[in-house]
């Protein structure tokens, strides 16, 4: 891997005072060396894929089913394929990108190296708060499964916990992501493996119950009992807030061990995988209950399903596998989070200050209190659910970018690109990447889209009035 990044063109200041860092001293497979600090590489595969699994599992299995089931019915299964396929496509050229700027900051750095430094404030700043607004949904969700657990096994109690369990998890999930990215990571192993575990067995038993191995066939509804157009599509940007868990690999690129092998099989497998988690889950539950019933149970569909089909035992184990999902979904997430805030700040786009490493633990622990700080005060109010989806939208903008990014920089071809990994089918791939994750955008809600927008808005400003002379290295 080579020592220098793209190019080493930064130049201006920001109203501080300060210029972007220069490019890291040293890239190598272990760690990356700025002046006289580190940034390790800690996460090897099996992290890489936890993260963006254990990212996108919790709301496409413990949230959605309902009301994707509601929109679609069992065509439901139809708008997560779509969903997957979307997220492939984009996953394909940020993993080209990735291996080519193997650097803490992901999707942002990616565009502000390929499209320039206003793009890349854009996406930078929305990233953040967009992982910030998901988080804090994470961690309420979080609250409100710990709480179904408690009232599943008979404890009852004379207040409702649901924020205050998610604001001692916040805290927590900071604090550990401060003494260490690998204690993240190990943690985040555990979880996903222990969830993986849990789903399988619950989703097997449902697959084969469902075609009539226990003697209880019961084959799904019409396949379009709702229609194809636009029941199928606005289902699948309801859904697709679910696999926005690949990008944060790239988010943490930096910490990736040999990333040109890793970073490509951490996000193409972590969407493959979820995607076929998706589609089984909802066969699954519209075999039992069927679109309209599974309407009713909304966002508690999947604990119903199990307990229809193993009983309470199934139920309780559901609402465990939901309480572990929420709190990995909220661990990737801070995690990425504070990587975005360090990556920004590195390039003069935000407090110097934000990008100091932490020399005892090697972490840049200013960075994870601007992510956590902000996650607190939202789970707080514990009104986020309208936030989440803006994530989405924020997302799907970063989405479009990045392979238009990836266009922008094959036809360039400026000497530093040289990526160990390129997308197949270049240049259809990304270009339908990009149209892939504007459309989904129009069968969004109007409300999410016009937050959205304000949020790119306001980014902008921040960009002119902070950082306007500022100008990245490998920008064109």
């Amino acid at each position: 891997m080579g020592e220098s990044g793209p190019g080493d063109e930064a130049s201006g200041v920001n109203v501080d005072g300060e210029s972007p860092t220069a490019p890291p001293e040293r890239v190598t497979d272990e760690t990356t060396v700025h002046d006289d600090t580190e940034l390790e590489r800690t996460i090897g595969l099996v992290g890489g894929l936890a993260i963006g699994i254990g990212t996108m599992i919790g709301a496409g299995i413990f949230v959605f089913p309902g009301l994707a089931a509601q929109n679609a019915g069992l065509a439901a299964t139809l708008s997560f394929a779509i969903g997957g396929v979307v997220a492939l496509l984009v996953a394909l050229p940020t993993s080209e990108l990735a291996t080519a700027m193997p650097r803490s900051g992901g999707g942002y750095y990616f565009i502000s190296r390929g499209l320039g430094t206003a793009y890349g404030s854009v996406v930078g700043l929305g990233l953040w708060l967009g992982l910030v607004f998901a988080s804090a949904f994470y961690l309420v969700g979080l609250g409100h499964y710990a709480t179904a657990v408690l009232a599943e096994v008979g404890v009852v109690l004379s207040v409702n916990p649901v924020i205050a369990v998610g604001l001692v998890f916040g805290v927590a999930l900071t604090a550990l992501s401060i003494g260490g990215t690998e204690n993240t990571a190990t943690l985040q192993n555990a979880v996903v493996g222990i969830l993986l575990v849990v789903l399988t067995v619950f989703l097997t038993y449902g697959v084969l119950d469902a075609v009539g191995v226990f003697g209880r066939e019961s084959a799904p509804e019409q396949f379009f009992s709702q229609g194809i157009f636009p029941a199928v599509f606005s289902t699948a940007a309801l859904v697709f807030t679910s696999y926005l868990g690949f990008a944060q690999v790239a988010t943490v690129a930096g910490e990736i061990k040999d990333p040109e092998r890793n970073l490509p099989l951490a996000m193409v497998g972590s969407v493959v995988i979820v995607t076929v988690f998706y589609v089984v889950t909802i066969f699954v539950a519209t075999s039992a209950f069927g679109a309209e019933q599974l309407g009713r149970f909304g966002e508690t569909a999947m604990v119903e399903v199990a307990r229809d089909l193993l009983g309470v035992p199934g139920a309780v184990a559901i609402l465990f596998a939901g309480l572990l999902a929420t709190f990995s979904s909220a661990n990737a997430s801070i995690l990425s989070a504070s990587r975005a805030v360090y990556a920004l700040s590195r390039d003069a786009l935000l407090p110097r200050k934000a990008s100091e490493i932490n020399l005892r633990y090697g972490t840049p622990h200013v960075a994870l209190l601007a992510a956590g700080g902000p996650i607190l005060v939202l789970v707080a109010t514990g009104q986020v659910e309208l936030l989440a989806e803006v994530a989405s939208f924020l997302h799907l903008v970063m989405y479009a970018l990045l392979c238009v990014a990836l266009l922008v920089l094959r036809r360039r071809d400026p000497p530093w690109y040289t990526p160990s990994y390129t997308v197949p089918g270049y240049p259809v791939v990304p270009a339908l990447g990009a149209i892939a994750s504007v459309a989904l955008i129009a069968f969004m809600q109007p409300a999410s889209i016009v937050i959205g927008v304000a949020i790119m808005v306001v980014s902008y400003g921040w960009y002119r009035y902070y950082a306007g002379d500022v100008s990245l290295k490998g920008a064109v």
